[in-house]
């Protein structure tokens, strides 16, 4: 038995771990990071970067088929599953390549093997024992599924689906969420029929109400089938696929169903209750500063309950190393991380809903304003319908923003700011958006919350 003496321990290698372990380093301290698979966890390997390459390839396969409109001659002739597949691993590869140089060149020290908390400071990786002054969870998460429904045959997960050799003609997705909708959107540029299964009664249920709404018309509009507020109640499979049943009686025939029903932590066997760690149906519990209840450990990423999102693990590994070292970080609620489906259309937001906003604050407190990107000229350009929808405070700050439509996602960044910074629309309204971009949609509505809008009545 080996035993090595470590600044801090990090159990787990994924988005929040790995994170905690470049900042550790960048502070002086020695680190140890232990990992079963594969440095970058989920998001890299299995979850943002991989389905994000689907998702641009299902873009392409949409321009294509729709190309005429632009003056351009193309045409769609299908989908080369092993081509897509290959672009797909050849990004990921990238990715990882760079991964590995860095927490090299870093020197931290990299532990492979399946880790378990064996005490309050020590982490045991087989016959190794790595003892830390601080250790950090960050064991992050695996693919849910409901109670009775076996994972098995035709009925996958998201890492499944992503391996699949074909394009199914007719699927059926049980979950409206995140992964659930950009599926969808992939199987049907790809030429699929899909049908959505959720219980709640919106697609994107975390979404401002408004937001949910329009997503639903705009995959209405795609030929995309969904069932909304009806519980799922059971599938069988053969031979040719699966029967999804509904509480109501409702059935859908498919050739695959996808269970898209969130992630759970992945904390069972890892030795943390056994160290005394306190535990909430398998989440790790923590104060708002992420420390959990045993002196000098801390938890990272998805096993704290809240957003399950790559860059809010990122946030928490950086943050809890500052905390280690004393640095006094400030805490970003969940509510200020952004959020972004990258689905078409693409779902982008920061901060409170309408909703959330008048329970917290009265309905006579509050002021929204939706700007339409059919008055957007980038939007035109590009061919994409949504809006942009701003939260304030009266004669406050702005304390949302909301927004549907191609590339969305990439407006987040100005959006984040504005809510973490607590910006009034007035101080923001003097900073006129470069023209023609997408961008300016924020720009207006700021405009028109500041009492001055430029191009609406």
């Amino acid at each position: 038995m080996s035993e090595q003496n470590f600044d801090i321990v990090i159990l787990g290698a994924g988005s929040g771990g790995y994170a905690a372990a470049l900042r550790a380093s960048e502070l002086g301290f020695s680190v140890a990071l232990v990992e079963k698979n594969k440095l970058g966890g989920t998001c890299l390997h299995v979850g943002c970067i991989p389905t994000k390459a689907l998702l641009h390839a299902a873009e392409v396969a949409d321009v294509a088929r729709e190309s005429a409109k632009y003056g351009v001659n193309a045409t769609f002739e299908g989908i080369d599953i092993a081509a897509v597949t290959a672009y797909r691993e050849g990004i990921v590869s990238s990715k990882y390549k760079g991964l590995q140089g860095l927490i090299k060149a870093r020197g931290i020290t990299v532990v492979e093997g399946e880790g378990r908390l064996a005490s309050p400071n020590s982490v045991q990786v087989g016959d190794q024992t790595l003892i830390g002054k601080n250790v950090i969870l960050a064991s992050g998460s695996y693919s849910r599924s409901l109670p009775g429904l076996e994972i098995g045959g035709r009925v996958i997960t998201s890492e499944e689906a992503l391996q699949l050799d074909f394009v199914p003609k007719k699927v059926a997705i049980l979950g409206g969420g995140v992964i659930g909708v950009e599926f969808s959107s992939v199987w049907k540029s790809w030429g699929a029929e899909v049908q959505i299964i959720e219980a709640l009664p919106h697609l994107v249920p975390n979404e401002d109400e408004s937001i949910s709404k329009q997503f639903e018309r705009a995959f209405r509009k795609r030929g995309i089938n969904f069932s909304l507020g009806v519980r799922f109640q059971s599938v069988t499979q053969n031979d040719e696929g699966v029967v999804v049943t509904l509480e109501d009686g409702q059935t859908f025939e498919a050739e695959l169903l996808l269970v898209a029903v969130g992630r759970g932590p992945a904390t069972a066997n890892l030795g943390y209750e056994e160290a005394g760690i306190a535990m909430d149906r398998g989440f790790v519990l923590t104060n708002e500063r992420l420390a959990t209840n045993v002196p000098n450990v801390y938890a990272v990423g998805d096993i704290v309950p809240g957003l399950q999102l790559a860059h809010r693990g990122f946030q928490q590994g950086i943050f809890v190393v500052e905390e280690i070292a004393g640095l006094n970080p400030i805490v970003v609620p969940d509510s200020h991380i952004p959020k972004v489906t990258y689905s078409d259309p693409e779902v982008a937001s920061v901060g409170l809903s309408e909703a959330k906003a008048v329970e917290q604050y009265g309905a006579d407190k509050i002021t929204s304003y939706d700007y339409n990107l059919a008055g957007n000229g980038k939007s035109h350009i590009i061919g994409t319908s949504g809006s942009v929808k701003v939260v304030r405070l009266n004669d406050g700050p702005v304390l949302g923003m909301h927004m549907i439509g191609a590339r969305v996602g990439e407006l987040i960044g100005e959006a984040q700011l504005v809510v973490n910074w607590e910006a009034y629309p007035e101080d923001i309204a003097p900073f006129i958006h470069a023209h023609p971009t997408q961008d300016e949609a924020l720009g207006e509505a700021f405009l028109y919350l500041a009492g001055k809008p430029l191009h609406v009545m």
